[in-house]
């Protein structure tokens, strides 16, 4: 691990704090059953504010061989409204493909196809790139040709001399992952033809604060994106912001267009306006995150202990990242919750990282029908509620926390 002292975007030396979590475990670390005697490895997570350039950013780099190895557990085609979410940007972004055989579309970060699968399906040539093991296999599985590295400068540099370049290429939610994010962004440059774009999807900074998720800040996040920091990011390697567009994924997201040519449309100027009129260019917005996050984490607290001393079982769904962040950072561990339900067979029969919770198949859900089930992936909660739709029949209710405790019965 090591620990930054200037910015990661544009060097600058400030680095003004914003909030800290303490010393957690990694967000994705589930623990096999025999592992349960050893120690578990805690990295800072320590939030902070670069005036220079608007970048948040988190100050400890854990290395992304650690963090996305062998036993990476994130599967994207698990989430049905990611995939939706997914189908639905292909088909907007296949009326504006040039035609012809040649065409090839390119996602870093591509994990199990999730997205691929969809130009593969109307019959534009793709490649994948991700360095995870597990859902690189997935992919290949579905016939989606992977490539199975990390991306930087020198793999693009690779793909260039063997004659393929990119007409498009997705970068979703991998940028804020990527610790050399400047050879990361050199590595694009290079990769597209000259009239080619990428698409980059993120997590949006102002979402994160003003719909207090901050559970979504974990070790695999470095970053935390305004537009003007983008802008400030993209430009010193030839990359330009051509359109940016706000979509709900994920809590609340940025898509933004970039092109080798410095012509942006009204979308730009407009919400790098809006950015400034709300003050997210400087520290001063995001002063009273951490004591609001505090309020939250007590808050949630004092109703699962409520409820626990009313008789009440409650278990949770959904071992995601972000769970692991929740539970950890509130305290929420065996003596309130029984278990974590989750769809993907690779974390069941695992424990949540820290807590230890186990981590169940679904079908425990009505097998046991607690009272409560705390909904961890917050941001998919219509999702959950909707698959288990039996279970709120027979009388069960669910708990969502974020931005602010509530029950929906």
């Amino acid at each position: 691990m090591s620990r930054i002292t200037a910015c990661r975007s544009c060097g600058g030396g400030e680095l003004l704090p914003v909030l800290s979590l303490g010393a957690l475990p990694l967000s994705d670390g589930f623990v096999a059953a025999a592992e349960l005697d050893r120690p578990e490895p805690r990295f800072p997570l320590d939030v902070a504010f670069c005036p220079a350039c608007g970048l948040v950013q988190i100050l400890d780099t854990v290395p992304p061989e650690i963090l996305f190895g062998r036993d990476y557990p994130y599967f994207s085609s698990v989430s049905a409204t990611l995939l939706a979410h997914s189908k639905a940007h292909v088909a907007e972004r296949l009326a504006e493909l040039p035609p012809g055989p040649e065409t090839l579309v390119v996602e870093l970060a591509s994990n199990d196809g999730y997205l691929l699968q969809f130009y593969r399906e109307a019959g534009v040539r793709v490649l994948g790139i991700d360095p995870a093991p597990g859902p690189v296999a997935a992919a290949r599985a579905k016939g989606i040709e992977t490539i199975e590295a990390f991306f930087g400068r020198d793999l693009a540099e690779r793909l260039v001399a063997e004659g393929r370049r990119a007409d498009l290429l997705h970068a979703n939610n991998v940028l804020a992952h990527v610790a050399d994010v400047h050879g990361f962004l050199d590595g694009i440059r290079l990769l597209l033809k000259d009239g080619g774009r990428a698409v980059i999807e993120v997590p949006y900074v102002r979402d994160l604060v003003e719909k207090l998720a901050f559970d979504t800040i974990y070790h695999e996040h470095l970053c935390y994106f305004s537009v003007r920091a983008l802008d400030r990011l993209v430009r010193p390697h030839g990359l330009f912001l051509a359109r940016v567009e706000r979509v709900p994924i994920h809590g609340g997201s940025l898509r933004l267009f970039l092109s080798k040519e410095d012509r942006p449309d009204a979308t730009v100027g407009a919400i790098l306006a809006e950015e400034a009129a709300i003050g997210l260019d400087r520290h001063a917005w995001f002063a009273s995150f951490a004591a609001r996050v505090e309020r939250l984490r007590e808050d949630l607290r004092s109703l699962l202990f409520d409820l626990k001393r009313a008789g009440h079982r409650i278990a949770a769904y959904g071992a995601a990242a972000k769970g692991t962040i929740l539970l950890n950072a509130c305290g929420l561990g065996p003596e309130l919750l029984d278990w974590v339900a989750d769809k993907n067979p690779f974390k069941q029969g695992r424990f949540v990282p820290g807590v230890r919770l186990p981590i169940v198949a679904p079908e425990r859900i009505l097998a046991e029908m607690p009272d409560f089930l705390l909904i961890l992936p917050w941001n998919i909660e219509a999702e959950i509620v909707a698959q288990e739709a039996t279970y709120r029949a027979r009388g069960g209710r669910f708990l969502v926390p974020v931005p602010s405790p509530r029950i929906v019965a």
